[in-house]
């Protein structure tokens, strides 16, 4: 049985700096093997989106002058919400059919969904400009809009250990993105590109996609599967009407004609995505928001990690100290960083 802090907790992506008192939700008689199955759907599933991702937006497509690159995050985004969408109808269907109906405001969904859907495209095309590691440990650092929007539109209150904590982030992040200026032959000596740019834009949008969130669960008590499927289907809507509008899904589809082995990946990369969202899910019912930020803070290291590895995508020393001071502000922030207070009015 799901507790009222529970939902209160669940997002269609937990983040990683969620706060909460369930400590105690795991304690089942098969707490043990639960804990373990959800660690490794958490990770398997976006450990493999990750590598999907970057295959599929990063790859080359054809031999000699006929090599192509992916250009339709759109196209993408768009498979990737309806497999959402129908991931979350059929666990609507199976495990919360005697739920109360969602009193959620249609319109709601919608407002929701353009930050949503925009903060997706954003970091799917944020990958043509940047690596995979820059774009992971970018999209690490959602606790700084979330936080700067929490105080300046939900007026809350943060204790000091948060803001060491998002100030340990932001310094990995500056030595991170620190090129010095005889960086090398190659001219890539931007410190703040187009990629950097549409990471900031999906940072700025997943802190309004929470903002929202927030909203629809203090108002109206919104279900995360009732969430989770009404903004996949509004942000379906949206895009469908915009890939037909700008000719997109003509290009797409010829392109998945000249390369079909592409829908395979793609189809995988959405799976995992939907797969990955419900086990985010259950670790968070049953063993509260701090296993899953743990949990999903060890996936995302392990993943610029592999994307190192199996990509060659070159991180200098420094970037290394960077990448572990936004780690650790992570854990730190996922361990002493308890939840908000709003101010009294």
């Amino acid at each position: 049985m799901r507790s009222p802090a529970a939902e209160r907790d669940v997002r269609l992506e937990v983040s990683v700096t969620a706060g909460g008192d369930m400590d105690g939700g795991g304690a089942l008689s098969h707490g043990g093997l639960r804990l373990l199955a959800c660690f490794l759907g958490v990770f398997v599933c976006y450990f493999y989106y990750g590598i999907l991702q970057e295959k599929i937006t990063r790859g080359t497509y054809g031999e000699g002058e006929d090599k192509e690159s992916f250009r339709f995050a759109l196209s993408l985004v768009f498979v990737q919400c309806v497999v959402n969408a129908i991931f979350a109808k059929l666990l609507i269907q199976f495990f919360d059919s005697k739920a109360k109906p969602d009193r959620t405001q249609s319109w709601l969904y919608a407002v929701c969904s353009l930050s949503y859907l925009g903060a997706m495209v954003s970091s799917n095309s944020a990958l043509q400009y940047v690596n995979y590691p820059t774009q992971v440990l970018g999209k690490s650092c959602k606790p700084i809009p979330v936080m700067l929007l929490g105080v300046s539109v939900l007026r809350k209150k943060y204790p000091l250990t948060k803001y060491l904590c998002v100030l340990l982030i932001v310094v990995g992040v500056a030595l991170f993105m620190y090129k010095p200026k005889n960086s090398g032959p190659s001219g890539d000596d931007h410190l703040f590109g187009y990629g950097e740019l549409l990471l900031l834009l999906s940072l700025t949008l997943d802190g309004l996609t929470g903002v929202s969130q927030d909203h629809m669960r203090a108002n109206y008590q919104t279900g995360s599967n009732q969430m989770m499927l009404h903004i996949n289907l509004w942000s379906s809507l949206f895009l469908g009407a915009g890939i037909v509008f700008t000719g997109e899904v003509w290009e797409f589809m010829s392109f998945t004609e000249r390369y079909p082995s592409i829908i395979y990946n793609i189809l995988l990369f959405s799976l995992t995505s939907a797969l990955g969202q419900t086990f985010i899910f259950m670790t968070v019912v049953y063993f509260g928001p701090l296993t899953c930020s743990i949990i999903t803070t060890t996936r995302k290291f392990f993943t610029i990690l592999a994307s190192v590895i199996l990509f060659s995508n070159p991180i200098s020393g420094l970037q290394w100290v960077g990448t572990l001071l936004v780690f650790l502000g992570l854990g730190l922030d996922a361990k002493f960083g308890k939840g908000s207070k709003k101010s009294s009015h």
